[in-house]
């Protein structure tokens, strides 16, 4: 009995086969769909991350309105300086990491790598200023909940009013949720840098290097409403 044989693939088939790019999933029509497909997925992510840090700002609000004398006496003793200074590194930041898109997409690979690692620094200088800022108030027994025990000439006049917990507790959970957003992005970095180094990205490819610019604008962002809503008011 005769057995069937397959067709042989058209024309069109054999070139999209001898042309496909690695990094292109088989799933994927074009490189254009893949990346169209990938961002819309991050933005989706990205708006959980807004309706994450949004709870955490209505709580804010809420107890805030409550207690406006305490909350303002209470942000008076945070370091305006340091987080100005820290407003400054993340703008910063925030633009190394564009910079490295606009590199890649011209093919200016070690560009990129720079750009990526300069924002990879900067995050780190956020970091160390932000220990800093926690080691001062942990020296002079200002914890968040039932462990506030402020103690020393600045802290003092804290203890005698009895929201001043609610504030640092929102203080370091929305600080500390922020700064474990900027270390995730700063291993997401690291690895970037390392793939740009070995050749994975080029303007024909640079979606992850795309999609966590997007992601640490993100966090640029939740920090420019931070500093002001914490330190200033």
């Amino acid at each position: 009995m005769a057995t069937e044989t397959a067709p042989a693939p058209t024309e069109t088939e054999a070139e999209h086969d001898d042309h496909h790019p690695e990094h292109l999933e088989h799933h994927f029509v074009s490189s254009e769909q893949q990346f169209d497909s990938a961002k819309l997925g991050m933005w989706v992510f990205l708006i959980t991350e807004v309706l994450l840090f949004s709870g955490m700002f209505v709580a804010y609000a809420v107890f805030r309105q409550w207690n406006p004398e305490v909350f303002a006496a209470a942000s008076g003793t945070l370091n305006q300086t340091m987080g100005a200074l820290n407003t400054v590194v993340l703008l910063t930041s925030s633009l190394t990491v564009a910079l490295s898109i606009h590199a890649i997409k011209q093919d200016k690979v070690k560009q990129c790598i720079y750009y990526l690692l300069g924002t990879l620094g900067l995050a780190g200088g956020f970091m160390v200023v932000k220990y800093f800022e926690y080691m001062a108030k942990f020296e002079h027994g200002v914890y968040p909940g039932g462990a506030f025990d402020p103690h020393g000439a600045h802290y003092e006049h804290l203890a005698e009013m009895a929201m001043a917990p609610q504030f640092f507790s929102i203080y370091f959970v929305m600080t500390g949720i922020h700064g474990v957003h900027v270390v995730i992005g700063m291993i997401v970095i690291g690895a970037l840098a390392i793939m740009a180094w070995r050749g994975s990205f080029s303007s024909e490819w640079y979606t992850p290097v795309e999609l966590t610019g997007l992601y640490w604008h993100l966090v640029d962002i939740v920090w420019i409403f931070l500093f002001p809503l914490l330190y200033l008011i």
